[in-house]
């Protein structure tokens, strides 16, 4: 089974030896997505729910590119810098998923890249 790996300008290039997503066995998977402007790789300016903006609008860009939407998402990841912004990042998650409802989890951690508060990661079938 062969791997292929996506790229799309209208996200962020990846800041490490990773792609933003591969293809395999019919699904997608994402790195995790975190509030960079994909225009300037910059952190983007705001409170919790401006970067979960940016996140999901960074996801949203990726799952195009693979031919997906939001409806053939199975498994979303959420990292929080802090459980505290647990419904601002549902508020804006929501508003971005529409009808679907992917399997969840959502953790609290030690920290994230560039000291961003929200990162996301998901898995779509494709096709």
């Amino acid at each position: 089974m062969s791997v292929r790996y996506l790229h799309t300008v209208d996200a962020p290039e990846a800041i490490g030896p990773y792609s933003q997503a591969t293809v395999v066995g019919g699904f997608l998977f994402t790195a995790g997505q975190i509030p960079l402007d994909p225009k300037t790789m910059q952190v983007v300016e705001g409170d919790v729910s401006a970067q979960a903006e940016q996140v999901m609008t960074n996801l949203t860009a990726v799952l195009s590119n693979a031919g997906c939407s939001w409806g053939e998402v199975a498994k979303t990841t959420i990292f929080l810098a802090d459980m505290a912004d647990f419904a601002k990042v549902n508020e804006v998650y929501t508003k971005h998923l529409g009808n679907s409802r992917p399997a969840r989890s959502t953790v609290a951690v030690a920290g994230l890249p560039r000291g961003v508060r929200v990162e996301i990661e998901c898995i779509a079938k494709v096709g």
